[in-house]
């Protein structure tokens, strides 16, 4: 189990998922790739509950 699942299970991310609207569609797929929505939430999880900075972030959860 990686740190994403451990800081999102599988009951919160099911919670998530009703209240978040769904990707968008992207027909010319141009622009910058979008990152995984559970990564993201992780990430936003492990800023609120190790008070760290974006920059300090593991690469784990791919934000940038």
């Amino acid at each position: 189990m990686g740190m994403t699942e451990r800081l999102v299970p599988d009951g919160l991310w099911e919670i998530f998922q009703q209240v978040v609207p769904t990707r968008p569609v992207r027909s010319q797929g141009l622009g910058r790739q979008r990152a995984d929505d559970r990564a993201e939430l992780g990430a936003i999880i492990c800023v609120a509950k190790t008070r760290c900075t974006w920059r300090q972030l593991p690469p784990v959860f791919g934000a940038s």
